[in-house]
């Protein structure tokens, strides 16, 4: 990739409506032009323009249902990326919250949510210390299972997907945590069973997740999480 290329690409996140677009995608679905117009409070001919820029970029996919326009993110790689550079950003320290109810959602947020398929917040890093303290994931030479941590996975009963084009183990920057959480198909895997399980479930529009009474006691008995960790 040349330079010209790669400034292209790296403008398309440079305006603020396109990059909240991206960040409401990190939630793994797919969204309406409308849906996500009204997310980043702009005219929904302005929410058609940015979206025809990034699906041409390559950041988004478009989907089409009847008269229905959907759009997500091309692939795991582009929410990889958004994800890292949102952690790198960090906290704006001079933006504070519209009102009560975002508070609380970005309280909810930081505590446990889905960056776009596996688990991110305290609740990422958590599981993800976890992981590392008893053997099951290796992070001195980057993110990898040990073979304990493949037995783990198995004994669970978490299948984990055959080998592809995404890594098993990947380190993901948590925006909110400023650490690294587990991700690529393996924390894609365990994601899944969270919530398929009960461990986890979805509260309010986004992509904030709650560690159930359930998933308290599964954790905690699996991984050595107490329950403080997660609140």
């Amino acid at each position: 990739m040349g330079a010209g290329r790669l400034a292209a690409f790296a403008a398309l996140f440079a305006e603020e409506s396109r990059a909240a677009m991206v960040l409401a995608l990190l939630d793994g679905r797919a969204w309406t032009a409308g849906e996500l117009a009204r997310h980043a409070r702009v005219a929904p001919s302005t929410a058609t323009e940015h979206l025809g820029k990034l699906v041409a970029g390559g950041v988004l996919a478009e989907e089409r249902q009847g008269r229905h326009r959907y759009v997500r993110l091309a692939g795991p790689g582009i929410a990889h990326l958004v994800e890292e550079l949102a952690g790198l950003a960090g906290p704006d320290p001079q933006e504070a919250p519209r009102s009560l109810a975002a508070a609380s959602a970005g309280r909810a947020m930081a505590r446990g949510r889905t960056c776009y398929d596996h688990l991110a917040g305290r609740l990422g890093v958590a599981v993800t210390d976890a992981l590392t303290a008893r053997g099951l994931l290796r992070q001195d030479t980057g993110f990898a299972l040990t073979e304990r941590g493949l037995e783990w996975f198995a004994a669970l009963g978490v299948p984990l997907p055959a080998q592809g084009r995404r890594p098993l183990t990947r380190a993901c920057l948590d925006w909110t945590e400023r650490r690294p959480h587990l991700a690529g198909r393996a924390g894609a895997a365990l994601c899944a069973h969270a919530l398929d399980a009960g461990w986890c479930v979805r509260i309010g529009s986004a992509r904030a997740v709650k560690v159930t009474p359930a998933g308290e006691r599964a954790l905690r008995q699996e991984l050595g999480i107490e329950a403080d960790a997660l609140r």
